[in-house]
């Protein structure tokens, strides 16, 4: 079966949860300061309904889930800008291409949400998906935008978006 991309449902806050915090624990990233102890990572479908502006895709393949990847509006961003959160995949699942067909959905759909700017906040850790970032045309800052709480983070980085229209 075809890898499938599907809006965030209340059932997979448990396994997305598990696979957020399996990866920073393989990449040995903090865990204060981070996403691993926010607590909306236990409730993101709550958080993402609730939250105007947003949304998130789930990557599924024969109905396991895979991983997944949102826009967020964060506190505190310039006007017109959101944030690229939580692209997060199973260990199993990386270097095949998803994270990038995930990143292309949340770019179509911050657009269309009419966003003109997308953030992030990563870690050297996760090397790879920075490199990700880089290559879809990320470029880096020297300090943090935004409130989002995970202040761990030192990887900071902005796109503009291309018009969808």
């Amino acid at each position: 079966m075809p890898l499938t991309l599907r809006a965030i449902e209340a059932g997979d806050n448990h396994n997305l949860a598990a696979i957020i915090r399996a990866s920073l624990e393989e990449f040995n990233v903090p865990k204060q300061g981070t996403v691993y102890s926010d607590p909306t990572t236990d409730a993101l479908f709550e958080l993402f309904s609730a939250s105007p502006g947003s949304c998130y895709f789930i990557a599924e393949e024969d109905g396991v889930l895979l991983g997944g990847c949102g826009v967020y509006p964060t506190d505190g961003l310039p006007t017109g800008y959101a944030e690229l959160v939580k692209l997060y995949l199973t260990a199993e699942s990386r270097g095949k291409g998803i994270g990038k067909i995930l990143m292309d959905k949340c770019f179509e759909a911050a657009a269309d949400l009419g966003y003109t700017h997308l953030y992030l906040e990563s870690f050297p850790q996760l090397s790879k998906a920075v490199s990700l970032y880089h290559k879809a045309g990320f470029e880096s800052l020297d300090h943090a935008l935004g409130n989002s709480g995970h202040f761990a983070c030192t990887i900071w980085m902005t796109k503009e978006l291309k018009s969808q229209k």
